[in-house]
C-alpha cells in the first residue's frame, strides 16, 4: 500500500501540508507500511491545474488513483475546500477513484467551520468513487502546536475503520 497525499493549499510548503504529511506518518506507523508517500503539493503545480493535457499533472493524477489510500487536505477558505484541490480532483472522470480509500483532512483557524470537511470534502472524494470510511479530520491553528494530539484522538476511531476499508 502507498499513501498519496494531496494538498489545495495555495502557499507552497503550508503548514497544511506539515498536518497531512504527519496524518500520512502516523497511519503508515499503524498499518506497518513504509513512509515513501506521493507527496502533491499543488502550489508547485498552480500553473499546470488548467492545462489538461500537462503531462506531470496527468502522471501524478494517475499515481494518486493507483495509491492504496488518500490523504487530501486544504485549509479553509470561505467555508470549504480551495479551488485549487477541486481543480485537481475535476481531472478524474466518474469513479476516477473507485478502489481508493480516502481521508479527508481541512485546517483552519477556529472550530467554526469544523463540518466543512464533512459537508463539503467528503462529498467530493465519495462521487470520484472513493471509500470513506472515517469522520473527516478537522485540525485548527491552535492544534498546530501538538498535531501529533489531534491525530491520535482522530486515529482511535478511524484507524480500525480504514483498516477495514482497506482489507
Amino acid at each position: 500500500m502507498r499513501i498519496a497525499v494531496v494538498v489545495g493549499n495555495p502557499k507552497p510548503a503550508s503548514r497544511t501540508l506539515g498536518v497531512a504529511t504527519a496524518v500520512a506518518d502516523a497511519l503508515s506507523a499503524r498499518f506497518g507500511v513504509g513512509e515513501s508517500h506521493l507527496i502533491v503539493d499543488l502550489a508547485e503545480h498552480a500553473g499546470d491545474l488548467f492545462d489538461w493535457g500537462a503531462p506531470r499533472l496527468a502522471q501524478l493524477t494517475a499515481e494518486v488513483a493507483a495509491a492504496g489510500l488518500i490523504v487530501a487536505a486544504s485549509p479553509t477558505y470561505k467555508a470549504t475546500y480551495t479551488g485549487m484541490l477541486k481543480a485537481f480532483f475535476d481531472r478524474y472522470g466518474s469513479n476516477g477513484l473507485a478502489g481508493s480509500v480516502a481521508v479527508p483532512l481541512m485546517t483552519g483557524g477556529a472550530p467554526i467551520h469544523a463540518l466543512a470537511v464533512e459537508v463539503h470534502l467528503r462529498p467530493l472524494l465519495v462521487e470520484l468513487g472513493a471509500t470513506v470510511p472515517t469522520r473527516g479530520l478537522y485540525v485548527t491553528e491552535p492544534e498546530f502546536a501538538d498535531v501529533g494530539a489531534s491525530i491520535g484522538r482522530w486515529a482511535e476511531a478511524g484507524v480500525p475503520l480504514l483498516r477495514r476499508a482497506l482489507s
